[in-house]
């Protein structure tokens, strides 16, 4: 009987193990724009700049903890959005590229606060400059992963 109850219990354990894996998986944040924005293009998606201060912007953080790591916005993007991530961190390291082409984004976009999502689609020009159409900004909202995702279908679906 001993063994019939611990099996049962392994059992359940490893099926809910494995139903929460399906949900939890990461998402993909690009850094290369290059790369996010072919596989944009590829996808027919727009892409979500994430201008933020990774290890210092406390709204960013918790940008990301309400809304970024929930079921409900993992889902929403990998249907919705290449996202990008466009970091301004003060430890993390990067490479010299990813910083140029960060600083050159924040420029281009006249990004003066953290944290900061463009919704934007990119084409690239025959010279390799980049042509982008913005859809809309939005940052750190109240209200959970519902309420940030109505705001940024909106945005990229605006009928």
């Amino acid at each position: 009987m001993k063994t019939i109850a611990l099996l049962s219990i392994i059992f359940l354990t490893s099926l809910t193990s494995f139903g929460q894996k399906s949900a939890k998986e990461d998402l993909v944040w690009h850094t290369d724009l290059n790369k996010a924005i072919e596989l944009a293009n590829k996808q027919n998606k727009p892409m979500m700049l994430f201008f933020t201060g990774s290890d210092w912007c406390g709204w960013c953080k918790r940008l990301q903890q309400e809304v970024f790591t929930q079921t409900e916005f993992k889902k929403w993007a990998q249907d919705n959005v290449i996202l990008v991530e466009v970091d301004f961190p003060r430890a993390n390291i990067q490479t010299e590229e990813v910083k140029a082409q960060n600083r050159n984004l924040q420029q281009q976009f006249a990004v003066r606060g953290y944290p900061t999502c463009w919704f934007v689609k990119a084409d690239k020009l025959k010279d390799g400059k980049v042509n982008f159409t913005q859809l809309g900004t939005k940052g750190y909202e109240a209200g959970g992963p519902a309420n940030w995702v109505n705001g940024a279908t909106t945005i990229i679906k605006p009928n």
